[in-house]
This record gives C-alpha cells, sequence and structure tokens, in this order.
C-alpha cells in the first residue's frame, strides 16, 4: 500500500513513484525520484533473521528481448517504486533497435516497514533509519539484515540467467537509488563475472564492511562499474557518491562516474543515453543486422 503523499514528507524524505524519464524539457526541472540504496550477500560472513528470509515477492517485469536472446539487462528500482516505474526506461533503451538480443528484467521490491517513513510499508529493497540530506544519515545504522536478503535475491537472479543459457559476462545489473546500490554490492560481491554494473544516484553499502564481504577470488576486479548521479541531488548527496566511487577504486575496482549539473535526485534524458552507450558496449549484438 502507497502513503498519502502528506505523511511521507519528513526530514527531507519525498518519496515518490514517478517515472524516473523526462521529457526533453522537463530535464531542466527534473521531475525528483527519491529512492534510496541498498545491497551484499555471503553467507558466511553474515546471517539472515528467519523472518526476513521468506519475504512476499512479485514476479518481476519482463521486456523478452526483440530478437535472438544473447544478454540480459536486470534493473533495480527505488525507494516507494516497482518495476513498473522504469517501464518506459527500458522502452526508452529499446528504441533505437541497437540492443534487441538483451532482455530486460524489472524486480519488485517487497513492501517493507520504512522506519523514516513512521514505519509504515512501502516497497523497499532495505530499510531506511534515517534521510535527512546529510551524507551521514544513509551511513548510520544500515539495515544490514535487509540488505543481505535483497542481495541474495538479485544473486538469484543472475544464477536464474546462467541456468538459463546466458553467458555471465552477458549479464548487466543497475539500479536507480536503493537499486543501484543494490546493483553494485551485489554485482561486486557475486560469484559469477559479469558484464557491467550501472549505479545511478546510489552509493556504497556497508562500506566499512565491503572488503571483508567480496568473495576471495574477487570474481568482479575488473567488472566496469558506471555511476550517474545529479549534482544537486538534497536526498543521495554528490558527495556520497564520489566518496563511495574513490572508496571502491582505492580496492582496485573499475569505476566510472557522470555527474549531471542541476538534477536532483531523478534521472534525465542525457543520463538514459549514456546507460544505453554502457549497455551497448558491454552487451554487444553477436548477429550482424
Amino acid at each position: 500500500m502507497l502513503i498519502p503523499r502528506t505523511l511521507i514528507v519528513t526530514a527531507a524524505v519525498f518519496i515518490s513513484s514517478l517515472s524516473p524519464l523526462t521529457s526533453a524539457h522537463e530535464q531542466d526541472a527534473n521531475i525528483e525520484h527519491p529512492h534510496l540504496a541498498a545491497i551484499p550477500n555471503v553467507d558466511d560472513v553474515f546471517t539472515v533473521p528467519e523472518e526476513m528470509s521468506s519475504l512476499a515477492r512479485s514476479a518481476p517485469l519482463v521486456f523478452p528481448a526483440a530478437g535472438k536472446h544473447t544478454a540480459t539487462v536486470i534493473f533495480a528500482h527505488g525507494l516507494g517504486d516497482t518495476g513498473n516505474g522504469w517501464a518506459s526506461a527500458v522502452e526508452n533503451w529499446r528504441r533505437r533497435q541497437r540492443l534487441d538480443e538483451v532482455k530486460f528484467v524489472l524486480p519488485h521490491a517487497p513492501a517493507i516497514p520504512i522506519t523514516c517513513n513512521f514505519g509504515m510499508r512501502m516497497p523497499g529493497w532495505f530499510d531506511i533509519k534515517k534521510l535527512d540530506g546529510t551524507v551521514e544519515s544513509l551511513r548510520e545504522s544500515e539495515d544490514e539484515p535487509g540488505i543481505l536478503t535483497s542481495s541474495r535475491y538479485f544473486q538469484d537472479l543472475v544464477q536464474a540467467e546462467v541456468d538459463a543459457g546466458i553467458p555471465a559476462e552477458r549479464i548487466v545489473l543497475g539500479g536507480f537509488s536503493q537499486g543501484g546500490a543494490m546493483a553494485i554490492f551485489s554485482g561486486l560481491t557475486g560469484k559469477h563475472r559479469i558484464g557491467g554494473i550501472v549505479g545511478l544516484s546510489c552509493w556504497l553499502l556497508l562500506s566499512n564492511k565491503f572488503a571483508g564481504i567480496v568473495p576471495e577470488d574477487k570474481a568482479n576486479q575488473d567488472t566496469p562499474v558506471w555511476m550517474g548521479h545529479g549534482d544537486a541531488d538534497p536526498l543521495v548527496r554528490p558527495e556520497l557518491g564520489a566518496l563511495s566511487m574513490e572508496a571502491l577504486r582505492k580496492l582496485g575496482y573499475k569505476v566510472s562516474r557522470t555527474l549531471y549539473p542541476g538534477m536532483g535526485h531523478s534521472a534525465c534524458l542525457e543520463e538514459l543515453d549514456e546507460v544505453e552507450v554502457f549497455l551497448l558496449e558491454r552487451l554487444p549484438p553477436t548477429e550482424k543486422k
């Protein structure tokens, strides 16, 4: 159940399920799309509480490949949204018919109590305890059990594609805000070496423990990570995105990042076009038209 907007605005929290895709003349006024971040995995490092392990989940929204299916993109939405909120972005990526071999999977987060929303339930990959627009608020009191549960779910989605015959290097994980954080964490701590990771308006989860969570073989040490962020984001501060990038680079990961002037906690057509370029680089067509 989504909560009336008047009950959701507090401590700079303004959660909405607006589509992230903005029109050309909306780019300057970027539609705010506040969603947050998270993700992890690794059974031998953490223990997930029993009550978190059986969350009911709806089947993802799936866009089958327009042509021969040789690659898959799994893209996660942010807090308070659903996979449907990114359907228009997928249509935007597909419109030039350069990604016809790619299947897009848009998972839906379960409805869970969100502390910063008065404990009321809404779609989320993990709980957000505090959100006041500071860098520190998203790093304090992270919902480790929720992050771990969601991480396992995303890695299960990757495994399902591998089991279906898609090479891991032809799979890209991506997401916005909370979903973007999940994509980065789940991808870099996963056992399969995937083709790439996209994180929009997000940050690195469990940053103080991250190095110890990564598998010993560091399967995704060389996996390209691309991050996009608005320099006017009031919720997930661009400074936090920059700190996350630097932390990953210090650990040897290949991370690039683009800042979009004037963009808040949202996405714009320019950013989505750059995502398309990244996907085309990482998942080039195998057949000539």
